[in-house]
């Protein structure tokens, strides 16, 4: 990825055979083509057959990128744009993990054309995100110096509008809405995770297989994070399948789960990465206070909030880990690039405070839906 260029520079290339950014253009019959492109087997070899099979999906794709990130119509069509690309590249990156399903599923985890449809989204859409930053500025600052004073800052974080909502308004419907939504990620947690433990060993691999073990529960399902999860879920009578709420999920927190997914599968992220997830460590316990405070004020049960207490418990050890012993010593390992460790806190905090913004918006859509039926 290239940071200096404008998400325009980028896009400029991309294609002069598209529809007029004021035709409508069908997000949903596109996305069950491409699923249709998934299942099929042997697609490399298909389309050098027959390439017009990817046709209809390459304009649409190509008119989403320029919809989503050059931003020339209303913002309803530019949000279904990034709806569209975030649900693609989800579905492509989802092909990293294994979902104990049909193997067949797996049948084109490695086709050039799907990596070919996901590299040219991450080209314009994480060029797109790094414009929100001043790289330079990064690379001037005393990055352990940083990592400190925000880390004391998001330990104790003030009582935002957002966060007084969850605390002493959300409803039931909305708590369970909430739930929802959190379940894309809450059910398979920490597995992204996992893609960046080999290698060599040092005290850094060892405090992160040590985070990653805890949030496994050790080895015991019955204690893995994910099932305290699902059991808060079957106590409100939600589904506790993987993906069962796929469709309700907004473009923002697709995004903070495909971002995650770049950074652990892409070595050349690794400092990015430990630095988004010193943030998510040392954030969480604040975070889910709300959450668990919102569940007892609805008098729910300790199954309904029990994620949020384990979390708060567990997170605030965590976070003292991947600042200490993970994010501060790689600043000594990598002293040219450990600016790239801030950058990795600031935006996972960004796109996380971001996608919580549009997780309120669908809260109080859900619990307005409730009130008016």
């Amino acid at each position: 990825m290239t940071a200096t260029l404008s998400p325009d520079q980028v896009i400029k290339g991309i294609s002069t055979h598209l529809p007029s950014l004021s035709q409508s253009v069908n997000f949903i019959e596109a996305e069950e083509h491409f699923i249709q492109l998934l299942n099929l087997e042997n697609l490399d070899q298909k389309i050098s057959i027959k390439p017009e099979l990817v046709q209809p999906f390459e304009v649409t794709l190509n008119t989403a990128l320029l919809r989503a990130y050059t931003e020339k119509v209303n913002n309803n069509e530019i949000d279904l744009a990034h709806l569209f690309l975030q649900r693609i590249l989800y579905r492509i990156n989802r092909l990293n993990l294994f979902w104990y399903d049909d193997l067949k599923h797996y049948s084109n985890e490695r086709s050039y054309y799907l990596n070919w449809v996901r590299d040219r989204i991450e080209e314009v859409w994480q060029t797109w995100e790094n414009a929100q930053f001043d790289l330079e500025e990064y690379k001037q600052q005393d990055i352990k110096q940083a990592l400190n004073e925000r880390s004391e800052v998001d330990l104790n974080p003030a009582i935002s509008e957002n966060k007084y909502y969850l605390r002493h308004e959300m409803t039931l419907e909305g708590y369970k809405h909430l739930l929802a939504i959190a379940s894309l990620d809450g059910l398979v947690e920490a597995s992204r995770m996992s893609r960046i433990l080999g290698g060599a060993s040092n005290e850094v691999q060892a405090t992160l297989i040590l985070v990653l073990l805890e949030e496994y529960g050790n080895g015991r399902l019955n204690r893995k994070h994910s099932t305290f999860f699902a059991q808060m879920m079957a106590e409100l009578g939600l589904e506790t399948e993987p993906e069962a709420y796929f469709n309700i999920v907004p473009w923002e927190v697709l995004a903070s789960i495909n971002h995650n997914f770049l950074l652990t599968e892409c070595k050349r992220y690794f400092l990015r990465y430990n630095g988004g997830l010193t943030y998510f460590e040392i954030a969480g316990p604040a975070i889910y206070t709300d959450y668990k405070l919102a569940a007892e004020r609805l008098k729910l049960s300790d199954t309904a909030m029990g994620y949020w207490a384990l979390h708060i418990r567990e997170d605030e050890r965590h976070g003292r880990w991947m600042l200490d012993k993970v994010a501060l010593p790689l600043v000594d390992r990598y002293p040219n690039d450990a600016w790239q460790i801030l950058l990795g806190y600031d935006q996972e905090k960004w796109m996380g405070d971001r996608a919580g913004d549009a997780v309120i918006k669908a809260v109080k859509q859900a619990e307005k839906s409730v009130s008016n039926s």
